[in-house]
């Protein structure tokens, strides 16, 4: 091994470099060579150089020895130490895409593996960034990575909303709370399409905002024009009050969270749509259920709902899942109605959601036409050689009598 590496390497098995240099990130724990590098040997989140059976370095990444995922690789090359100034650098990067992509500065600015920080995610709120650690390396970091978002954002505020789940496949603890600034009672905005939202960085779902659908979203604009409307998995109301905007004529939100639900009537009203939009908590498929025995009709319904498939071996029960909720979807259309429907599951393959949905269609005798792929947005850039950043998918469909 060379001399200008100063950090532990993690050697890795003969031919277990492939996938890396083809341009995957992650080591599994089954492809080093723990005769020469024990896994044992190295502290959770610890910096070091992955390196070829020649010797030979790929980069310079974190090893956790607790997981299966035991080592993510940050720098190709050995010239960049894991730092204040390499995070500063893909800081920088990362900012230039969404600075080109829109003009407020509201939007995913990192996504982890995609945009050269694996087990980071950082929203950008205005002034104001939620940040998201998941694994030991990262956690790590963290306070570089606040003296990085200082220097090139300079923020007002920097929360930690690190409660994932994902967390405990690393040993790390669940907390949210803040990083940087002072504490304020005000609720923090969003904006979207000309929109404000108010939202919890603390106590909401995920980062607090779901920003990967905001262009998905742009596709009411043509459907929801003198339509009623329903949006189940509502959130804060973010399909919904949009298809109040587009000029929707009536939009029933639906959340099973009474938080949620009270902050869908306060958007709506600070957007001017409380007249024409309404929220109510309920299970979706209890709810849809009882749409249908009393003969309630929609022109367009909004299927947008958390991951059913956490794990592969979730698939099977997933997929009777997701076919169940757009048959119920579909017995609250009208004849020529639109559907709207999406997976945010890694796990669910594209085809295999619009193949249930197609399932549904032809159970209730009625034919369905493929639109729009829906996808995530481009501040959730896809990594070519890493599927798992691929996991956000849809469909808008028109869905007629057979």
């Amino acid at each position: 091994m060379s001399d200008e590496i100063q950090l532990p390497a993690l050697y890795l098995k003969r031919g277990e470099d492939t996938r890396l240099r083809a341009g995957h990130l992650w080591v599994f724990s089954n492809e080093v060579d723990v005769q020469r590098s024990p896994l044992g040997g190295f502290e959770p989140g610890q910096a070091c150089v992955i390196a070829d059976s020649r010797d030979k370095p790929i980069g310079v990444g974190y090893v956790n020895p607790n997981s299966l995922i035991c080592a993510r690789l940050v720098s190709r090359g050995i010239e960049h130490a894991l730092d204040r100034s390499l995070l500063v650098h893909r800081l920088k990067v990362a900012l230039a895409l969404r600075e080109r992509l829109y003009e407020e500065p509201w939007y995913r600015l990192v996504f982890g593996e995609s945009d050269g920080l694996p087990g980071l995610t950082i929203d950008r709120f205005g002034d104001v960034l939620v940040a998201q650690t998941t694994t030991a390396g990262m956690e790590r970091l963290k306070d570089a990575i606040t003296e990085a978002a200082l220097k090139v954002l300079k923020p007002r505020q920097l929360w930690w909303k690190n409660d994932a789940s994902i967390r405990s496949m690393e040993n790390l603890p669940a907390y949210a709370d803040l990083g940087y600034g002072e504490a304020v009672a005000a609720p923090l905005i969003v904006r979207e399409a000309g929109l404000e939202f108010e939202c919890d960085p603390v106590g909401g779902q995920k980062t607090g905002w779901f920003y990967d659908q905001r262009g998905n979203r742009d596709h009411l604009r043509a459907l929801v024009k003198g339509k009623r409307v329903l949006d189940m998995f509502s959130y804060l109301g973010g399909w919904g009050i949009r298809a109040a905007a587009f000029g929707a004529s009536e939009v029933v939100c639906v959340d099973a969270s009474q938080s949620a639900v009270d902050a869908i009537g306060r958007n709506a009203q600070r957007n001017g749509f409380g007249d024409r939009v309404s929220a109510v908590r309920a299970d979706a498929f209890d709810y849809l259920k009882a749409l249908r025995e009393q003969r309630e009709r929609f022109d367009v319904v909004i299927l947008d709902p958390p991951a059913f498939v956490k794990r592969k071996k979730d698939l099977a029960e997933g997929r009777i899942a997701y076919r169940r909720l757009n048959e119920l979807g579909m017995q609250v259309l009208e004849r020529d109605g639109i559907l709207i429907t999406c997976s945010c599951s890694y796990h669910m393959p594209r085809a295999s959601l619009l193949d249930g949905v197609q399932q549904a269609a032809r159970h209730l005798d009625r034919q369905a036409q493929l639109l729009v792929d829906l996808q995530q947005g481009p501040d959730h850039p896809v990594h070519p050689a890493i599927a798992e950043t691929d996991y956000l998918k849809g469909f808008v469909l028109r869905v007629l009598p057979a």
